[in-house]
């Protein structure tokens, strides 16, 4: 395993590695060829396999596939793959690379994509030029459905943003793409039969039947299904704003610009709302070729519903447990429409019902446990409870979620094949064309890797020093997670000199924007769809890299009992930089009302790495602290911990450990005389 970790950056980990000798030599004169059943969507892959090449070396390749045997990567697969891709296809693939030659061999052409992408990854640059390392890897996934969620619903993303994202599922191996596509704030898609919906519902940001059918096309080339997601009844403000009628309480609507959820739902006992759905069902069924159609389903609060006096008649004479009863009602006629346009019906937790037929599918918000739930009705079920990318987690906490973990882990074997795999969410009321990316990049890939690689596959420590390689690699499919970063950072900083803009880096490297839903509860005023996305926790990425390696370093330098001479002066350094900065920033901040915002967290950086300072000299010199000194130093790091600017200082926690340790009693404190 340890030849494994230093020779390759893989993500997904592979099935089965098993390392060669020596490597193959990749340059100007690399070839591919097609080998076996050769289609469009194959030549396309290889063709985009080429140019990916050059572009990660830099090298000018040849971009048409070559002929026969002797190219340097032969690509043979059996035959193609449905037509409609469908659930639990064969997507296995061996990848055999020599020091004179490569090959990829499949059942089917998805197979062979994913080998291509697991080649990409292979290339590396050595003292010799540029090289892939002598390898055979056997490989499959551990889940059928590893799925992506976007909403584009609150915050309109355009389609140049979610091909550039397809590009990076294919790149993890992802191959379900979730695509939200009404809400309160929106209703996205254009609709022959019903045009009001978007003509009265988007504000004019929809997709045309047209784009869309390309972007499936686009999607399938790359081995990804496309799932379409129309969420009712509730969370449905912008389907009224055409169509009040369908409600559950008179109009008129307008399309939502807070964020949250809301009244409007649709009146389950209007029969004209059935006969209105499944027009718009059939027509998006004959839109969208997935198998698979979501329906939404959740958070409905049923106050329309009880306010309705007819609705509540109702209930009472069709004997429904109250609402509850009257959505498990609506359900059952909305599966009956969605089967018979030939899908099969996707909701979130709340749909769950022993009533409804075994052939829905249940992706959870909730957790395992409502997962598990499901399985054991006999129902199959996706997780994305802890892989909500927008609530800001660590790569390494979404990386420890197992859709087979918790109560799943008791399932029988025949409930845990039920299991079907997971979903990240990218939920946008944050989120603009600009900074998707940052919000989705890298961190997706920890959960890629999640549901594709054996579960033994968790050390976090070896999936970040993977996942830094890839966000590198990610940049050359056009994904802007990095570089728009340091250009939204411009735009913050106008004018300043180079050391000033240096200055704001410096601190933005280090803030992550508050956790969960931290942002409603921290802000001066409602947010809305309106609000510019400008500011510095719009722009940094959710999680920092500096800070999370500058803990690593405080907690080796501690387990060394602060012994480790050079950690210590690595982190000494650091410290003298925070420390410094803060004089080099705040110029900057009384020219740049976005600045400005952040130049208490910045003093509050300043502070920290004084603090710590501190304790590091209180170590060197075998001093001894008392608890006064402690009860100073730890008071200017929780007054830094406490969040401004709807920001969280990063490197205050480590520098704690420090404080701590240099403390009275304290791992590395000097005994007292």
């Amino acid at each position: 395993m340890q030849t494994l970790r230093s020779l390759l950056n893989l993500m997904p980990i592979p099935a089965s590695v098993q390392m060669g000798s020596g490597s193959l030599k990749v340059d100007a004169g690399f070839t591919v060829a097609l080998a076996g059943h050769t289609d469009a969507r194959l030549m396309g892959a290889s063709e985009r396999f080429v140019e990916r090449l050059g572009k990660q070396t830099g090298l000018l390749m040849a971009m048409k596939p070559a002929n026969g045997t002797k190219a340097t990567l032969v690509v043979h697969v059996d035959h193609d793959s449905k037509s409609v891709q469908e659930l639990g296809e064969d997507e296995s693939y061996i990848l055999e690379v020599t020091q004179t030659g490569a090959s990829i061999t499949a059942p089917n052409d998805l197979g062979g994509l994913h080998g291509l992408q697991t080649f990409l990854q292979l290339v590396s640059v050595s003292p010799d030029g540029f090289v892939a390392s002598a390898v055979i890897i056997k490989d499959t996934p551990r889940f059928p459905w590893r799925g992506l969620m976007i909403d584009t619903a609150r915050h309109f993303v355009p389609l140049d943003v979610l091909r550039r994202n397809i590009d990076g599922m294919e790149a993890v191996k992802m191959n379900v793409f979730h695509w939200h596509l009404s809400e309160n704030q929106g209703f996205r898609v254009e609709s022959r039969k019903f045009p009001k919906l978007h003509e009265m519902g988007s504000n004019g940001q929809y997709y045309t039947q047209d784009e869309i059918r390309g972007l499936i096309a686009y999607a399938r080339e790359r081995g990804i299904r496309v799932v379409p997601e129309f969420d009712l009844p509730g969370h449905s403000t912008a389907w009224f704003v055409g169509h009040p009628e369908f409600a559950s309480a008179p109009g008129p609507f307008t399309i939502e610009r807070r964020w949250g959820v809301f009244d409007p739902a649709f009146d389950p006992t209007n029969d004209k709302v059935y006969k209105f759905l499944d027009e718009f069902i059939g027509e998006m069924a004959k839109l969208f070729p997935d198998h698979c159609f979501h329906v939404g389903g959740d958070e409905v609060n049923g106050k329309q519903w009880d306010a309705n006096p007819k609705i509540q008649e109702f209930i009472r004479a069709h004997g429904l447990k109250g609402n509850a009863g009257l959505q498990l009602y609506f359900n059952k006629k909305l599966q009956g429409i969605v089967s018979k346009h030939g899908k099969s019906m996707v909701g979130w937790d709340e749909v769950l019902d022993p009533t409804l037929p075994k052939d829905i599918v249940i992706q959870s918000w909730r957790g395992q446990d409502s997962l598990a739930e499901a399985a054991k009705q006999g129902y199959r079920g996706i997780l994305s409870h802890g892989y909500y990318l927008d609530l800001g987690w660590s790569a390494a906490r979404h990386y420890a979620v197992d859709p087979l973990g918790d109560a799943a882990a008791g399932l029988s074997p025949e409930e845990k094949q039920r299991i079907l795999g997971g979903e990240a969410c990218m939920w946008s009321e944050y989120v603009n064309a600009e900074n998707i990316d940052s919000r989705i990049w890298p961190r997706n890939a920890a959960i890629a890797e999640r549901l594709w690689s054996p579960q033994e596959v968790r050390d976090p420590g070896w999936m970040y020093a993977r996942m830094h390689v890839l966000s590198a690699q990610l940049e050359w499919l056009g994904l802007t997670h990095q570089h728009n970063y340091t250009r939204s950072l411009r735009r913050i900083a106008g004018a300043a000199s180079s050391e000033e803009f240096n200055a704001l880096r410096i601190l933005a490297d280090v803030v992550e924007p508050v956790k969960d839903y931290g942002r409603e509860q921290t802000a001066t005023e409602p947010a809305t769809s309106d609000m510019p996305l400008n500011r510095v926790v719009d722009a940094i990425p959710l999680e920092s890299r500096a800070a999370r390696e500058f803990s690593e370093m405080a907690d080796k330098f501690v387990a060394s009992s602060c012994h480790d001479a050079g950690t210590g002066a690595q982190i000494r350094a650091q410290l003298i930089l925070w420390r410094d900065n803060d004089a080099k920033l705040q110029p900057l901040a009384q020219r740049s009302f976005l600045v400005k915002e952040v130049a208490a967290t910045s003093r509050d950086l300043a502070g920290v790495a004084s603090a710590g300072l501190s304790a590091l000299d209180a170590l060197e010199h075998g001093g001894n602290t008392d608890e006064a000194w402690k009860a100073q130093q730890s008071a200017v790091v929780q007054q830094a911990q406490k969040p401004k600017g709807q920001l969280l200082l990063m490197p205050a926690a480590a520098i704690q450990k420090l404080i701590d340790a240099a403390s009275v009693g304290g791992t590395c404190a000097a005994p007292r005389q």
